[in-house]
């Protein structure tokens, strides 16, 4: 054998060990606990054979507590790109094979190398985490490690899109770069996220609380809200992630994919004629009303178990990518509170970022009153959502179905925060609030001279609703731009969106502003 097929073969076989991670016994011990390895979860993510491996040789250069003589090709994580859908993506995904996928100085080079690469060539990033944290032995250099990545997240964020996948194990400082990106999921059952584990807790606060109790993936989606989206399978997670990316750009100069659209633009929706009840006090399913104007009725909810009170997600008009904020009467009649205000700010700044119009279903009565919301600061979230509407420079369409009363009709995307298009539906009430409140602050003095202060107050609420119970008043000012019958909505929000294809609306020129965070 020539000395160049001697090489040859070496090289064919440190590829089957790099390939091999943490080898064949810890591969089985992950599949054993219902995981795939770092390899198999970027094989069913990415486009088949489009995987191009980056650093596949790269081994740590540490030397305390024994590890000169322990180490691996490769490092505990797998980088490199390929495509989803045929769209360039880089990924890296953490190697729980090899040292519990715990980070070393040399792992986080990878990292940073590839995400430096997914911002020089505009395209997305995504990271699937499987780790124990920071590598101990490695001490400060770990953690100067994890600071080098979160500073690129910060950097590449509203310029590249980032998204998390929580397959294992993320803890103390790890968490912080989910956190920093886009969009997170978590798998249910095998996956979680928290600062300081069980143990710490149970230390320094006295709380017994299990890790899934803690911080699985149903606390964070139903309770904290740090968590987009979860999936029972990784299959069914790693699918989540390529259909999320067909809804987003590869960058912030891009727009999102257009899809071919195979459902009238002119389809009409009879049943939202009758969707209203007559009592103002009763509820209906806004879901109903996104499924009825959506392109083919496909919506893609974001957050789904946090802050249900309110409805985000992408759908498409006419094969166009649109991000729906929904305020949602079955829960809480629709009121924003603190969770809802920060859940539509953070993606109304998303959509705004990556050139996505926004169509707005209102129907709010207000925000949620007591000192549970006031002490935790609902006056700066809710300034949040109104921040991030206001600041928007995307196409914005906005439709009051019904109720839009107060502070909260201002937040919802109004006419004066730059809403681009704004309609109702005649079952619009546009006023500072409702009749029975309003009236009590109108006529509390008359109503006590009154023979029948009853009759009296019900009497001057017919007056009110019968002025305020209706679109047509903020259409006498140009603040709604049409009154539209229901089932003409869909038609409708295409024509808008069509017109504010050329949009151009520059904010004026500084570092950032200082949102209340």
């Amino acid at each position: 054998m020539s000395k160049q097929l001697e090489r040859i073969k070496e090289l064919v076989e440190l590829r089957i060990q790099a390939r091999l991670g943490g080898g064949e016994k810890a591969i089985a011990k992950q599949h054993d606990k219902g995981k795939y390895t770092a390899r198999e979860r970027i094989a069913m993510l990415l486009d088949e054979g489009s995987f191009e491996e980056l650093d596949m040789f790269v081994r740590h250069r540490c030397t305390n507590f024994g590890q000169e003589k322990k180490s691996f090709p490769g490092d505990g994580v797998v980088t490199g790109y390929g495509t989803i859908d045929g769209r360039l993506v880089y990924v890296f995904a953490q190697d729980f094979t090899v040292f519990g996928g715990s980070l070393s100085e040399t792992m986080a080079q990878k990292i940073c190398k590839v995400m430096d690469m997914a911002m020089k060539m505009g395209a997305p990033c995504i990271g699937i985490n499987d780790s124990g944290g920071a590598r101990i032995q490695e001490g400060i250099n770990a953690l100067a490690g994890y600071a080098e990545i979160f500073q690129r997240n910060i950097l590449a964020s509203g310029v590249i899109p980032q998204i998390s996948g929580i397959f294992g194990p993320c803890a103390g400082g790890a968490v912080y770069s989910p956190a920093l990106t886009d969009f997170t999921l978590m798998m249910e059952g095998t996956s979680y996220m928290f600062l300081t584990g069980p143990k710490v807790v149970k230390t320094v606060t006295g709380e017994d609380v299990s890790q899934e109790d803690l911080g699985g993936a149903s606390v964070h989606a139903s309770k904290s809200g740090v968590t987009h989206f979860t999936a029972k399978t990784e299959e069914e997670g790693l699918a989540l992630i390529r259909q999320l990316l067909s809804f987003i750009p590869q960058n912030n100069m891009e727009e999102a994919p257009y899809v071919e659209c195979t459902d009238p633009v002119d389809r009409m929706e009879d049943s939202l004629n009758e969707i209203i009840p007559d009592n103002p006090n009763k509820a209906y399913d806004m879901y109903e009303v996104i499924g009825a104007i959506v392109d083919n009725g496909e919506f893609l909810e974001v957050q789904k178990q946090y802050a249900t009170n309110i409805i985000i997600g992408f759908a498409r008009f006419n094969g166009q990518s649109v991000g729906i904020v929904a305020n949602q009467p079955c829960r809480y009649a629709g009121v924003l509170d603190c969770n809802a205000s920060r859940k539509g700010a953070r993606f109304v700044r998303f959509c705004d970022a990556f050139n996505i119009p926004i169509v707005s279903l209102v129907d709010v009565p207000g925000f949620l009153p007591g000192t549970g919301q006031e002490y935790n600061a609902v006056i700066l979230h809710g300034a949040k959502l109104l921040y991030a509407y206001g600041e928007a420079t995307v196409p914005k369409v906005t439709v009051t179905l019904r109720k839009s009363y107060g502070g909260s009709h201002i937040v919802m995307s109004c006419k004066q925060l730059r809403g681009d298009m704004n309609y109702a539906w005649p079952s619009a009430e546009i006023a500072v609030m409702g009749g029975a409140g309003a009236v009590e602050v109108l006529y509390a003095k008359e109503a006590k001279e009154a023979e029948d202060p009853k009759a009296f107050m019900a009497e001057k609420e017919a007056e009110y609703t019968k002025l305020f119970a209706n679109p047509y008043n903020a259409a006498k000012y140009g603040y709604i731009d049409d009154v539209i019958e229901p089932r003409n909505t869909r038609f409708r929000i295409i024509r808008a969106l069509a017109q504010l294809q050329t949009k151009k609306v520059t904010n004026p020129a500084k570092k950032h502003g200082n949102i209340p965070l």
